[in-house]
């Protein structure tokens, strides 16, 4: 079957001898996984171009991924907010995939399916959902970190009111960028990360994907971005790499420590011994307490929570270490995640409890929250000590 499908809401676009139709879907709908099908069949592309990365891809079609898993390295390795982020993406997916009957993604397992069976080739055309993740990360400041995490946090319940209808109009955003609505509207350069970015890297990799005729399927909230970047040159290398630290934030990370160190020491040569004393009393009883009702908050072990009680104080004064990487790592070797965790991982995450429940989510929570605990106990600790000097 050689024929064209006729539909005005897919674009072709050609550049030099190559063909592009472009399809816009939703990530879950019934409608966008008949139509992926029909549009491959009818075309006989030479290439079919999804919008899924490696490890996307990894995640749809190997079912035993998690098995992998070797949670210390993720810890080690700073990675516990990327790994939860995408536990939570992928929770919002498949409740909603669940609610319409549809599997997350399916659109994109259909159209590899199909190009499979026509003989076309497979282009993976997305940027790795980590980089995406880790530039959104370091384009914000603390507080914008806390909303992120809030907001992906809230996004665990945000699926009850949801229809069919929802999901259509679901089609013009994308599902990160949903998720993150509210805090893209106080930080635009967000949806340059989320959207801008990728646009501009589906829109190389599709144009350069092999073959005179190409079927690119992607969300439709790309769609627009695609065909303004399609028949530009663009260099990928710079959105694939991560942004250097801001100074701003290197500064503060050492400076913060040091004008501790000094109230403290002011505190002693000006205030005399008992408001030095008072000072290291008020640090030590802020950090220990917001980071230990941070682990507890993450249904941590006993033993994890004291970790992050005596642990605060001290990594505090440390940019090197977190107090949520001791307490991850306490957490980690007192209840050691099982194969059953790991297996039960992709089942668990579509609800609060089985994220709470799960021991391998739940190292990840008492990593993010024994964090967020000890940042806290900086906030408050500071104008305590200023009071006791009279500043």
């Amino acid at each position: 079957m050689n024929s064209e499908l006729k539909n005005d809401n897919i674009p072709r676009i050609r550049i030099d001898d190559k063909e592009i139709i472009l399809v816009g879907t939703a990530h879950v709908s019934k409608e966008s996984v008949a139509l992926v099908e029909s549009v491959i069949n009818a075309e006989q592309p030479d290439t079919v171009c999804v919008e899924l990365c490696q490890s996307r891809y990894q995640a749809m079609m190997k079912k035993d991924q998690w098995l992998e898993m070797d949670i210390i390295k993720v810890i080690r390795e700073k990675k516990s907010f990327l790994l939860l982020a995408n536990l939570l993406l992928a929770s919002f997916q498949k409740r909603i995939g669940e609610k319409l009957g549809v599997k997350p993604g399916e659109e994109m397992i259909r159209a590899i399916q199909t190009a499979e069976n026509t003989g076309a080739g497979i282009c993976l055309a997305d940027r790795d959902i980590t980089i995406t993740l880790s530039r959104t990360w370091r384009s914000t400041g603390y507080l914008s970190k806390i909303k992120i995490l809030f907001q992906l946090l809230l996004s665990m319940t945000e699926t009850e009111e949801i229809d069919e209808k929802t999901i259509e109009q679901m089609k013009e955003a994308d599902m990160l960028q949903s998720i993150l609505a509210e805090v893209e509207k106080s930080h635009p350069q967000l949806r340059r990360i989320l959207i801008d970015e990728r646009d501009q890297y589906l829109a190389h990799k599709i144009r350069t994907s092999p073959g005179e005729k190409t079927v690119a399927v992607v969300g439709a909230g790309h769609v627009p971005g695609i065909l303004k970047y399609i028949h530009t040159d663009i260099d990928v290398k710079p959105l694939e790499t991560l942004p250097p630290k801001g100074k701003a934030g290197s500064i503060l990370k050492w400076m913060i420590p040091s004008v501790i160190i000094l109230l403290v020491l002011a505190g002693f040569f000006h205030g005399g011994v008992e408001a030095g004393k008072n000072m290291l009393i008020w640090w030590i009883c802020a950090h220990g307490l917001f980071a230990g009702i941070g682990a507890a908050i993450a249904l941590g072990h006993p033993l994890t929570i004291l970790s992050a009680v005596f642990a605060s104080p001290l990594t505090a004064l440390n940019p090197m270490i977190a107090a949520g990487w001791v307490s991850g790592l306490v957490e980690a070797f007192a209840k050691t995640p099982k194969v059953r965790d790991l297996e039960n991982l992709s089942q668990d995450i579509l609800s609060v409890r089985g994220f709470w429940r799960n021991k391998v989510t739940r190292v990840l929570l008492v990593v993010v929250f024994t964090n967020l605990g000890s940042a806290l106990g900086t906030f408050v600790a500071l104008p305590l000590m200023l009071k006791i000097l009279g500043v």
